[in-house]
């Protein structure tokens, strides 16, 4: 009986529209912005003659703006139409690419960096368009499945991406990674035509101001048990990965006294994990609460940084970084799917837009941090710290779990 029930499931997940277009305009997007990055990164290396400075702008451009936009990107796509949003999104992201293809043609090569911030912008934009449409149109026990498949496309470029990026760059240089950016970008945006038309927005009595939805948006999320605690949880899992970030390499230099070229391998390992764990989340997800979904990637990331810490030894570390890579789209479908669950369709791209920047900011903390502390502690002491935080954010979710065993009793029942 359970398997016929799971055979339906999946197969309305595949039926699902909103879902099949989504996943394949993520598809596109993920192309163009894989692209973007290695080629415009390799582009400004050669031109610079590998300047610090120039390289480190290019992070600037694609992290800046999820601090700068993420709540008021949230904010207006709470405001928009989703679909409409994004579609205008990814067109404007292709004319931004063109306009700097038609730049690099007349010799301004330093207008590269407008391409990378002005899709990073954009994507604060459509990126919480993209949870509301899941929201509106994904029945409630097929979000976790769909999440699933989404974090799925991700690990997969996280694997081929820089291999395609590098590739484009390599072998056509830079004007034709240019024009397969902004061709990426529009076929994404003629795929989203095919989603359901929006819902009409209902007139309000009284209009609200930019200003007041904001404050709306903090006063649901401190209202919010589910939501309050997983920002907790986000603000320790920051502070737990920008703490060894910057430092992956030194694991391999100075713990395992290997070549630092080495390093490829072990995330190529991670990035191996993902994928299959992304595969085999679909199966589970449906089975398993988002929070106790997370607080198991959680947890199995705690012990792999316990073992990458104290490991002198390339193959038990390059195990750890491969079963650590399995369980981190738990994480990632966990953290979206309580989102989904856990918020109003009005309120989707504020939250979204409330929790990122907690998370971004509190990894930015301690990377800045952590070349500091690496010359004040030692390698192993990071590496247990990190492991540390990873627990205490599972114990945030602690009473979230109680919740968890109810509901999956009363949905038995």
């Amino acid at each position: 009986m359970e398997k016929t029930n799971s055979d339906i499931t999946i197969g309305s997940l595949f039926r699902n529209k909103v879902i099949r277009t989504l996943l394949l305009s993520t598809f596109f997007l993920q192309i163009g912005i894989w692209v973007r990055n290695y080629s415009i990164l390799l582009f400004v290396v050669e031109k610079t003659n590998e300047d610090p400075v120039a390289v480190s702008l290019i992070s600037v451009a694609e992290f800046a703006p999820i601090f700068l936009f993420s709540f008021i990107g949230g904010t207006f796509a709470d405001r928009w139409r989703p679909k409409r949003t994004m579609i205008w999104c990814d067109f404007l992201s292709a004319i931004s690419i063109f306009v700097v293809l038609l730049a690099l043609v007349f010799g301004g090569w330093k207008v590269i960096f407008f391409a990378t911030l002005v899709s990073s912008i954009l994507s604060q934009f459509s990126q919480p368009s993209g949870m509301k449409l899941f929201k509106l149109h994904v029945k409630e026990e097929l979000i976790q499945m769909g999440m699933s498949i989404y974090q799925t496309i991700f690990a997969l470029f996280m694997i081929l991406g820089p291999v395609l990026g590098t590739f484009v760059y390599q072998h056509f240089g830079i004007d034709v990674a240019i024009a397969i950016m902004g061709v990426a970008f529009l076929l994404s945006a003629g795929i989203l035509f095919l989603l359901p038309k929006d819902y009409e927005i209902e007139e309000k009595a009284e209009s609200t101001t930019v200003m007041q939805e904001m404050k709306a948006g903090f006063k649901y999320v401190w209202n919010s048990r589910a939501l309050t605690l997983l920002g907790g949880s986000f603000a320790a899992a920051g502070l737990a990965l920008g703490l060894t970030q910057p430092l992956a390499v030194f694991l391999v230099t100075e713990q395992l006294g290997l070549p630092k070229e080495q390093l490829q391998w072990l995330m190529a390992a991670f990035g191996i994990g993902m994928i299959l764990g992304g595969g085999l989340t679909v199966g589970l997800a449906k089975n398993i609460a988002p929070q106790i979904l997370l607080a198991i990637g959680m947890s199995v990331s705690a012990l792999g940084f316990i073992v990458m810490g104290f490991s002198d030894l390339f193959w038990l570390t390059l195990t750890a970084e491969f079963i650590s890579g399995l369980f981190m789209p738990c994480i990632h479908i966990g953290i979206n799917t309580m989102i989904l669950k856990n918020t109003d369709s009005a309120f989707i791209g504020r939250v979204n837009g409330i929790l990122n920047p907690i998370f971004m900011g509190t990894m930015v903390i301690t990377m800045t941090a952590s070349g500091w502390l690496k010359k004040t502690f030692s390698l192993v002491a990071m590496y247990e710290t990190t492991a540390l935080l990873f627990i205490v954010g599972v114990l945030i979710l602690v009473p979230l779990f109680k919740g968890a065993a109810v509901l999956k009793k009363s949905t038995e029942v």
